[in-house]
């Protein structure tokens, strides 16, 4: 396949012509999955995103979100959005000339397709989430892995475990930028939601995290609570369905394994684990200060019975708590409305 070569003035001429989602569409590589992502989630936490996103619109939601996180994940610490306003543009711009090669090439095909590559889910050196604080700072930002999913609508990318960037202060960089205009509103991606850690869903592992996460939130001398502390637990369990059916058909081990998959028993265990965390804090559905958010996530090519979830503790001002306790959307529901309409 013969690869059209775009020389500066014809690029910046078609560039002019382009819708910001062309762009991203023309310019940003799809990573391949990662496909030694999801045992490595089986035996170790990790840090990153689940989005949402409309169904059978996975790629274009891919690189829409790749092109969001470029701009803000490595201004996370800084704690503003101001940071995403100074953007550097000519580094963008260079960002994007290097992948006019690639357009055409295996990387905007293989999202679908395996690799025998032992890194193949890594974003590449040209693709990978980065941004420049100034024309001298060369520093590159943490590399994702792009995780496969048996439940469509969804995006993972998750950190290397060693790796552990403020993934709520992203977010709430993220929102913050839309709501002040600085940052485009996102046509594919509905939400982001912040993953502070995975574990396996048991008991004893849940507990565990989830009484790390209230602490360190709890001891966070920037949130600023009142006493009891008021919190609510949310647990999403899309793609549940298929792996209930999977349990029931290949396990005919103890099925009081799997009683985490209940929505009651799992609020009763989470809440618990917060109550032993902060003894003076009660429930609050209405008004939470903090939320414990529990994501179900449905990975593929893990052994039956291997389940999976991502927590985080969040502030009040990044949750919703109507019709349900979720993550803010990135757009209002009226403008998610009219995109849902587009896209189907």
């Amino acid at each position: 396949m013969e690869t059209e070569s775009v020389g500066k003035g014809g690029e910046d001429e078609e560039r002019s012509t382009m819708a910001p989602w062309e762009q991203h569409s023309a310019v940003i590589s799809i990573p391949r999955f990662d496909y030694n992502a999801p045992s490595s989630l089986l035996d170790h936490s990790h840090s990153g995103f689940l989005v949402t996103c409309p169904i059978k619109r996975e790629k274009s939601a891919t690189k829409e979100a790749m092109s969001i996180l470029e701009k803000c994940i490595g201004f996370s610490n800084t704690g503003s959005s101001e940071s995403l306003e100074s953007s550097d543009v000519n580094d963008a711009a260079k960002r994007r000339k290097i992948c006019l090669g690639e357009i055409d090439g295996e990387c905007a095909n293989s999202v679908e397709s395996r690799s025998d590559s032992a890194n193949c889910g890594k974003l590449s050196e040209d693709s990978r989430l980065s941004s420049s604080k100034s024309d001298t700072d060369e520093e590159r930002s943490p590399v994702l892995s792009l995780v496969k999913l048996t439940r469509s609508g969804l995006l993972l990318f998750t950190f290397p475990r060693n790796n552990s960037p403020e993934v709520v202060n992203i977010v709430s960089n993220i929102i913050h930028s839309l709501e002040s205009g600085s940052l485009s509103s996102p046509l594919w991606c509905h939400r982001i939601f912040p993953i502070q850690a995975t574990c396996c869903l048991k008991e004893k592992e849940l507990c565990t995290v989830v009484s790390k996460l209230v602490t360190q939130f709890v001891n966070d001398k920037q949130n600023k609570l009142a006493r009891p502390i008021k919190f609510a637990v949310g647990y999403n369990r899309r793609g549940i369905e298929q792996t209930e059916m999977k349990i029931l058909k290949n396990t005919s081990g103890d099925s009081n394994a799997f009683t985490l998959l209940d929505r009651n028993k799992c609020f009763d265990v989470v809440a618990a684990a917060v109550k032993d965390a902060v003894s003076d804090s009660i429930v609050d559905l209405k008004s939470p200060e903090l939320s414990v958010l529990i994501e179900f996530l449905p990975l593929s090519g893990v052994p039956n019975g291997s389940l999976v979830v991502a927590v985080s503790v969040l502030p009040h001002n990044l949750v919703s708590t109507k019709p349900r306790l979720c993550i803010k959307a990135l757009i209002s529901g009226t403008k998610a409305a009219k995109n849902g309409k587009k896209n189907q």
